[in-house]
């Protein structure tokens, strides 16, 4: 697999035929400074990278997407019902997307168990519904559980949704839904919201808005849900050590002018994405994770 370059960033990655990259799923940058650090408004500076999902090879046979091809089974379109796990524990839809294509409900609430403490999300289907079925599904097959919030930038937001197999990350990449139409909610202070490459590319990945986003409104980013438990005392003390990726425009999420034993430099995406947790384990030792995440009453 080639690797975008990092100064290409969440743009469009230069001779995708050639290089075999393509656009990283991303929120729109924000005028953020990711080397501030703990700020209510973010300083004006260099722009943080949007939410992004790193590129990938493209596989052979990508995966159909199942907001256009619904697996036929009743369990698909009945809402709550979902495949019941394999007996070895793993379930069967974390290595085929075809198989977790089932109708949420109007509302759920999904507890996040992490390393710092539980988060409880209310997802309200009204608000996005594609996206709050997939999340719903995602949820449901275990997809969460063990994974990193690999970014964490001050004053914008935190990311998560790389699975730590890349067997799991490999299926899921090319199984994107199709957009839900903005404007229903807005990305405030504690909402969550799926990344995007661009139009009709979501899959996997998310964040949680750290402020008051509002700009990425008008640009296709659709809330699902917001977080009614552990707001201050997790989602705020998630461990924001290690700041930008090299994917951020012109390093600058490396601090690059900072002296180097300040200098802080955070996952690579597509490393994140091909390694998975043995990548993030060994070179960010101090992460926060998803241990489980569950819908719960």
């Amino acid at each position: 697999m080639r690797l975008c370059p990092s100064h290409l960033a969440i743009v469009l990655c230069a001779a995708i035929a050639a290089t075999g990259c393509k656009k990283e799923e991303a929120a729109p940058t924000p005028a953020t400074d990711p080397a501030a650090a703990n700020e209510a408004t973010p300083p004006t500076g260099a722009a943080a990278t949007p939410p992004a999902e790193p590129p990938a090879a493209p596989a052979a046979a990508p995966t159909p997407d199942p907001a256009a091809d619904p697996d036929p089974a009743p369990a698909a379109t009945t809402p709550g019902a979902a495949a019941a796990p394999a007996a070895g524990g793993k379930h069967p839809a974390l290595l085929d997307p075809m198989r977790a294509t089932a109708t949420g409900p109007a509302t759920f609430k999904v507890k996040f168990t992490t390393t710092k403490g539980d988060i409880v999300v209310d997802v309200t289907r009204d608000w996005a519904p594609k996206g709050a079925d997939r999340f719903y599904n995602l949820v449901k097959i275990g997809y969460y559980n063990e994974i990193a919030f690999f970014r964490v930038v001050d004053g914008f937001m935190v990311q998560f949704g790389i699975h730590g197999d890349p067997e799991m990350t490999t299926k899921w990449r090319e199984a994107r839904i199709d957009d839900d139409p903005p404007g229903k909610q807005s990305n405030k202070r504690g909402y969550l919201t799926f990344a995007t490459a661009g139009p009709n590319t979501r899959t996997t990945q998310m964040f949680i808005n750290f402020k008051d986003n509002t700009t990425l409104d008008s640009m296709g980013f659709a809330p699902i849900g917001q977080v009614s438990a552990g707001l201050e005392s997790v989602v705020d003390k998630l461990n924001n050590e290690y700041g930008e990726g090299m994917h951020a425009p012109d390093g600058a999420g490396c601090q690059k002018d900072a002296p180097p034993s300040m200098r802080r430099c955070g996952p690579v995406q597509p490393l994140v994405q091909m390694q998975g947790n043995a990548y993030l384990k060994k070179e960010f030792p101090n992460l926060d994770y998803i241990l489980r995440a569950e819908i719960v009453p």
